[in-house]
């Protein structure tokens, strides 16, 4: 979950010149918020590491993650 998601989203919207898509969304959200990927990444890697062996992450990687959470913000748009 990105803190304040829909004011970063518009952001990254307004920054956005030619065709939106995904891949472009995608691209241009981690060239505005290094930092807040930076700390998608950890999170996930820290529970990575702290899981049991066996067990499946219910965690989705941090690329899946943000990718449908910008699809689903595009859609509603």
């Amino acid at each position: 979950m990105i803190i304040e998601q829909e004011e970063k989203f518009k952001e990254v919207l307004s920054k956005i010149e030619g065709k939106i898509n995904e891949q472009t969304f995608f691209n241009k959200f981690l060239e505005l918020y290094p930092e807040v990927w930076k700390k998608r990444k950890i999170m996930f890697s820290k529970f990575n590491k702290s899981k049991q062996f066996g067990q499946k992450i219910p965690l989705p990687k941090p690329e899946v993650s943000l990718r449908k959470e910008i699809r689903v913000w595009l859609q509603k748009q």
